[in-house]
Parts: structure tokens; sequence; C-alpha cells
């Protein structure tokens, strides 16, 4: 067996050294430009979000780096929520249930996450409204504005009824005595919080309260009372619980003018009796009516006994002819017939003569 020289055997394995140490080479650069990559990734997303992280850090909000991170990848703003807990956190709400995780939830779902701060720091802040951020989020997520509600709540609101801009300047009712009375209220409602989810708005409060204030008028028996005392109105519509299933609260209603209008009563009694006119007038025309049909069925009824008086008339003369042919009467008591007839007939001639015009003899 032959062994070759030590020289020879360095000089065939220098080539493969120098190509390992090529690949190794190759290797370290390629790591190196990938970690360099790697922190120049980082060094991004550190820049992007280190303000948020810095802010969330320093006020205590409890928003690490890996969340903002993963809120990218769950396409959440990153600012909204920072911004939203920090106010939280800042403002000293203590709702177990405001976690960040419930805040990204209300902005997935498509809720106005600063509205909903803003509406829990001010009942926070009056310390009379118990609001919760589950109660909240359900007012925003159901399309009312409870930043308004939670102000309307600690402020009340004046609702005019009418409302302004409606067609009728104000509510018209009716006394017993017929006087139409013209008023116009103002409510002072409260937000309901409670109700606000599924309760009535304010179009039901301005008809409840129309319809209690016509009601209460109605039921008067003068109207000189209701000028008198027009804090009845109010006391009588409180009394009936209008603001039941609605979303607010009423806390007074003051009668902000009331005005004398017309009297109903006597127009509608004077409707009345040319209704009863008419119809006495045309029971009357129908009585004329009847009465001149009868009397032209009486005067059918005269002409026709003067017909059968002519038709008996003309058969006087045949029996006359047949009396004197069979001899029943002579010539001479005919001749004194015509003489009495004549005579008769002359003195109703004269009677008449002497008679006044327009009245029978």
């Amino acid at each position: 067996m032959t062994q070759l020289p030590l020289g020879s055997a360095a000089s065939a394995l220098s080539p493969l050294v120098a190509q390992q140490n090529n690949i190794l080479g190759m290797l370290v650069l390629a790591g190196v430009v990938l970690l360099m990559l790697v922190l120049l990734a980082f060094f991004a997303l550190f820049a992007a979000y280190f303000r948020w992280w810095i802010q969330s850090v320093l006020t205590g909000a409890g928003i690490g780096f890996f969340d903002l991170l993963g809120m990218t990848f769950r396409k959440v703003k990153p600012a909204v929520i920072v911004r939203s807990k920090i106010m939280a956190v800042q403002a000293g709400l203590s709702d177990p249930e405001l976690t960040r995780q419930a805040i990204e939830a209300h902005y997935l779902a498509g809720g106005n996450v600063p509205l909903v701060i803003r509406a829990l720091i001010a009942a926070n802040k009056a310390k009379t409204i118990s609001l919760s951020f589950r109660e909240a989020a359900a007012i925003d997520l159901a399309g009312r504005n409870v930043l308004e509600a939670v102000q309307t709540s600690v402020y009340p609101r004046v609702i005019d009824c009418p409302a302004k801009g409606d067609a009728r300047a104000s509510l018209d009712a009716v006394a017993k005595d017929g006087i139409q009375l013209k008023v116009r209220a103002r409510v002072t409602v409260r937000a309901n919080l409670q109700q606000l989810i599924g309760g009535a708005g304010e179009e039901t409060i301005i008809a409840r309260v129309g319809e209690g204030i016509v009601s209460s008028i109605g039921s008067a028996q003068d109207h000189k009372v209701v000028l008198q005392n027009p804090d009845m109105i109010s006391k009588a519509v409180l009394a009936r619980r209008l603001d039941s299933q609605t979303a607010f609260e009423i806390v007074s209603i003051d009668i902000a003018d009331i005005d004398v209008g017309q009297n109903v009563g006597a127009r509608l009694q004077a409707d009345q009796a040319e209704a009863d006119t008419r119809v006495a007038r045309a029971k009357a025309e129908g009585r004329r009516a009847q009465a001149v049909a009868v009397e032209q069925e009486n005067q059918a009824m005269i002409e026709e006994s003067r017909a059968r008086v002519v038709e008996a008339e003309a058969e006087v003369p045949k029996a006359m002819a047949e009396a004197l042919a069979s001899g029943a009467i002579g010539v001479v008591d005919y001749y004194k017939m015509k003489n009495l007839l004549a005579d008769t007939d002359m003195r109703r001639a004269i009677a008449t003569a002497g008679a006044p015009t327009g009245r029978p003899a």
C-alpha cells in the first residue's frame, strides 16, 4: 500500500477547505442580512406603535405592545382604542367590564367608542346616574346618541307642545259650555336611560301630552275655571303617567299660553237649528204638495160630478117629451113649471148682483 507525501495531501485538501469557508461566509452574511431585516421590521413596528405604547404605559391604560400589534391584524385602529382607554383611566372609571377586549368588540360591532367613553365619563361626574359600559354600548348600537341621552338626564330638556314647525300653532279643545280654548304647553323631560332602548321617543310624548290636555279641558264644566286655574290641566295630565314605556321622564308640564277661541257650542246649536229648519221646510213642502194633490183630485171629482149633472139635465127634455106624449102632464102644467124656473133664476140673479165682490151670495 503506497502512501502519499504530506505536501501532496495538503495541496489536495486546500480547495475543499476554501469551498467550505466560502459557504460558511455566505451563510453568515445571509444570517446577518436576515437579522438586519428582522431588526429593521421590528424597529419600523416599534416606531409605528411607540407613541401609543408609551402613552399607555405612562397613563396605566394596560395596553401592551403586542396588543397594539394584534389590533392591526384585527383591523382595529389602535389610536381609537388607546385614546378611549386612556380617557377612561384618567377619568377614574372603575367598571370591571370596561376592558380592552370589550372596547375592541364594541368597535368591531360598529359602535362609536369615543362617544360611549365620553358618555360614561359624564355619567360618572354627575354622580346621580348609574350607567355601565354594557348599557352604554347597547344604547349606542341601538342607534341613539348615548352622550346626548346622558346630558338630557343631567340637564332636563324642554319640548314644545305642539312642536315647533307643526301645522297647528296650538292645541284646540272645547269645554262643556261650548267655548273653545287654544293652549300651548312646554314639557320638561329627563332622559330615562333604562327605557332608552325600546322606549318611545319625543313624538309620543308630544302626542300623549296633547291628548291629555284636550281631555282635561273637555271634562271641565266651564272654560272660566280653566282660565282661572291653568295648573289644573298640568296636574291632571301628570297624574296619568304619560311617560310610561317612553325614553323620557316627564319632570313638569307648564301651560305657556291659553287663549279663548270660538263659541263652538253656539255655532253647533245654530247649525242644528238651521238643519231642523230645513227639515221642517221639507216636511211642510211635502204636506203642501200632498194638499195640492188632494185639491186636484177634488177638482177632478167636481168636474166629474158636473159632467154627470149635465148628462142628467140632458135627460130632462127627453123625459118631459115622453111625459107630454103619454099625457102624464099637460101643457098648462109644463108652462107653470117653466115660469117657476124662470122666476127662480131671476131671484138668484138679483141676489147675486146685490152681494159684495168675492163673497158668495
